[in-house]
């Protein structure tokens, strides 16, 4: 009972924070609701007793990537008034639509999960989990892991040569 309470209050917790990542007014704002999001995904991992996805999310999230954000967001000029006019482009009926989905299906699986009898498994990471979701992760994923990691390079330098051409 209380690791289900604890869970809809982070998953609540989870929610408020991404949306507060998207519509906060200053982006360092937006990224520190970031933080506090991955935090509560952390804390999350917590109550399902896998502590080392918790601590490899706080220091990988939260730490390395949140940082890389600041940089960047600090980095490009960002204290221009913003722009009056908005995007003719923009679909904004079809954004509430696809939320409204997402909704739905929340409501459905919370349905679905609360008629069913709950099923009891070894959740947790072991030091065995741990080392084949490094095998996973190294040997079968390899090429999407490097395939992230350079497009969060390539990203970085784009912020750095726009950010030179206004300086």
């Amino acid at each position: 009972m209380v690791d289900a309470v604890a869970f809809y209050v982070l998953a609540a917790l989870i929610l408020g924070f991404g949306a507060l990542v998207i519509t906060a007014k200053s982006t360092v704002h937006s990224v520190l609701f970031l933080v506090a999001d991955f935090l509560c995904v952390a804390a999350l991992y917590v109550t399902l007793q896998a502590q080392f996805l918790a601590v490899i999310q706080v220091m990988v999230y939260a730490g390395g990537i949140v940082v890389l954000y600041l940089f960047v967001v600090m980095l490009v000029n960002l204290k221009r008034p913003p722009e009056v006019h908005s995007d003719p482009r923009r679909l904004g009926r079809l954004g509430v639509v696809m939320s409204v989905a997402v909704l739905v299906e929340l409501v459905a699986i919370f349905a679905l999960g609360w008629s069913k009898p709950e099923v009891t498994g070894g959740g947790g990471l072991s030091p065995k989990n741990v080392e084949q979701l490094g095998r996973l992760l190294y040997q079968d994923y390899l090429i999407p892991f490097e395939v992230a990691s350079v497009l969060l390079l390539v990203a970085m330098i784009g912020a750095i040569v726009l950010a030179k051409r206004e300086l």
